[in-house]
């Protein structure tokens, strides 16, 4: 394994997210906050506890996961796609770098700056709301999980795209309706028994549900079952870049 590659790679990544300081993370700070503000400090002062839980600290772990999900997505995508999309891939395809080595190093940093944010949003909550974590090492490890889980995801995105249309076809017009009707600002328990049943085909429920149940011990869908429909999603992303490579897919626009 040439671990200078991956490394090379990764803070290559990771510099550009300080460049771009404002875009990578002080534009999703805020706007996330604005949710803290608005349903939080303002509406959820009106709103009745859910499980015993104020409404305003109900929707943190729904408000990181939502960011979690989208930034994860987006920053793998855009950073494999762009330089396929200036020419630049070519200095990484010609170096003595493997498939596995490229993933590690663009799906690392990814991961890396989405955690990070995720953490820097989770502080900030605490500005707003009081927030209680029960199982912090659960937390921090389903935060992981997921971030690198959806940044393969991202990956794959970014391979297939071949406009900046495409780039974002996928986040905006499917994981977000999804993530905001997967129980982010709501539990499914309120929802009739229809809706309930329909609601367990969204694989975000049981990405939020988990992630819930490491801050106050509650869910509304089992442990278990949200673990196991996560790893499962992550085996799918792992075999789908698998078979990319093995097909040879060449990472050029």
């Amino acid at each position: 394994m040439n671990i200078h590659a991956i490394r090379a790679i990764y803070l290559f990544e990771m510099a550009r997210a300080w460049r771009t300081l404002m875009q990578s993370i002080i534009s999703p700070v805020i706007s996330t906050s604005l949710y803290f503000v608005v349903f939080g400090a303002a509406i959820g002062q009106h709103m009745a506890a859910i499980d015993g839980v104020d409404y305003g600290a109900f929707i943190v772990p729904g408000l990181i996961m939502l960011t979690l999900l989208m930034q994860s997505i987006s920053n793998a995508s855009f950073g494999i796609y762009f330089p396929r999309f200036t020419g630049t891939i070519y200095e990484v395809l010609s170096a003595p770098v493997s498939p596995f080595e490229i993933v590690a190093g663009y799906v690392g940093a990814a991961a890396t700056k989405s955690v990070l944010l995720g953490l820097i949003i989770l502080a900030t909550s605490t500005l707003f709301v009081p927030v209680r974590i029960e199982h912090p090492v659960l937390m921090l490890a389903f935060l992981v999980l997921t971030a690198v889980t959806f940044s393969l995801f991202g990956f794959i995105i970014g391979i297939w795209a071949d406009g900046f249309e495409k780039l974002q076809l996928v986040p905006l017009l499917i994981v977000t309706p999804l993530t905001f009707l997967g129980g982010s600002f709501y539990s499914i328990e309120m929802l009739p028994p229809f809706w309930q049943t329909v609601s367990l085909f969204n694989p975000v429920v049981y990405l939020v549900s988990a992630f819930r149940w490491s801050f106050f011990g509650q869910a509304e869908v089992d442990l278990g079952l949200s673990l196991g429909m996560t790893g499962v999603f992550l085996v799918l992303c792992l075999g789908g870049i698998a078979w990319i490579f093995r097909s040879g897919y060449r990472l050029k626009v």
